[in-house]
């Protein structure tokens, strides 16, 4: 027995604002230019957004004005101080990646996972999260007495690495000043938690523990109760603790940056891989060099839940799977303007991205 917990964080957390923010920008200059090179940030703290970063476009892009829509959008109701520093790509790097083929940004790995244990095929702590997360935004969009910045938990007991129970599940919402504990809990379990959990009522036990805003008062949020910036919730961006991250971030970066691309690419296949049936878990190393096309190593675990030999395994990406950022590209049409709606909510076991796609 193991005991695995998951965290989510909603849209008005700094962090995720900042993300939010950063992809906003992505899309617009994709929109304008697909082949924008883009690494545009941002950090947020009281009434303060900072934007920087490096930009190659031939897109006209009003920063200020994309982030203080995102910013009403989420539910600030007060302005702004905005301070921006952003230049162009270093053309260092641009002359490494930008060639007769496309290269590798940059050096290092990512990685891909995915699971059977649950329909999305990712781990069932973040999935209920995530979901957690997605239901509340829903909820307080309706309410002046809710507000933007939430986090949700699920704990999950597993037997032989598969789910058995719901240990725990814990959210923290930030409200207004007129609500009373109590109006809290029981709104939050009805609204979200109980809606959330019907799709796992298999799951619940007479020990399954409810807990909601803990912390007994939570009326200062977002950036006037804490910074953010960008790519700081990379482990609540893929799958929450289970399977291995790699090195960078994924928001404000263009398909170029294989922190991004790779990882999307990695995730496609491990997930083709497991719904294929070959085998119930699979984990994806790749190794990147800045100014090579080919990766300089891959790597496939599937944690002795194959039902297929590795050999066969690695074959089979062989035959229909090609790393290059080239074809990561191509085949997942990763030019489009699609990246604001990964910001929250998770980058991975949500059908609308084409990373999820099973591959015919």
């Amino acid at each position: 027995m193991r005991v695995v917990t998951s965290e989510s964080v909603n849209i008005g957390h700094p962090d995720k604002t900042c993300d939010t923010i950063a992809d906003a920008f992505l899309d617009e200059a994709l929109k304008q230019d697909p082949n924008s090179q883009m690494a545009v940030e941002c950090s947020i703290k009281d009434d303060k957004l900072f934007i920087y970063g490096e930009a190659t476009t031939k897109a006209q892009i009003d920063y200020e004005k994309i982030a203080r829509e995102v910013l009403k959008w989420i539910g600030y109701k007060n302005e702004f101080h905005i301070i921006k520093e952003i230049s162009e790509q270093s053309p260092d790097i641009n002359q490494a990646v930008v060639k007769k083929e496309l290269c590798a940004n940059d050096q290092g790995m990512v990685y891909g996972y995915a699971t059977n244990e649950t329909p999305e095929y990712m781990p069932l702590p973040i999935i209920i999260s995530h979901k957690l997360m997605k239901k509340y935004d829903d909820f307080r969009r309706k309410t002046d007495n809710y507000f933007a910045d939430a986090k949700g938990q699920a704990t999950i007991i597993y037997d032989n690495r598969k789910p058995v129970a719901i240990d725990t599940i814990l959210v923290s919402v930030s409200h207004s000043e007129k609500l009373t504990n109590e109006e809290i809990y029981e709104t939050i379990k009805k609204e979200v938690v109980d809606k959330v959990l019907v799709e796992y009522n298999k799951l619940l036990t007479d020990k399954t523990k409810i807990i909601i805003n803990p912390s007994g008062k939570f009326t200062i949020w977002g950036s006037f109760g804490d910074s953010g910036c960008v790519g700081r919730k990379i482990v609540v961006d893929t799958y929450g603790g289970v399977g291995r991250v790699g090195g960078g971030c994924f928001s404000s970066k263009n398909a170029t940056k294989v922190d991004r691309s790779g990882a999307y690419y990695a995730r496609y296949v491990a997930k083709n891989i497991v719904a294929k049936g070959y085998a119930d878990e699979c984990e994806i190393q790749v190794g990147y060099a800045i100014g090579m096309a080919e990766p300089i190593s891959i790597d496939i675990e599937c944690f002795n839940t194959n039902k297929k030999s590795i050999d066969e395994i690695k074959k089979y990406v062989e035959s229909n799977f090609s790393f290059r950022p080239n074809n990561i590209i191509d085949e997942l049409g990763l030019l489009r303007p699609i990246y604001k709606e990964t910001a929250c909510f998770g980058h991975f076991g949500r059908e609308e991205f084409p990373w999820e796609k099973i591959k015919k």
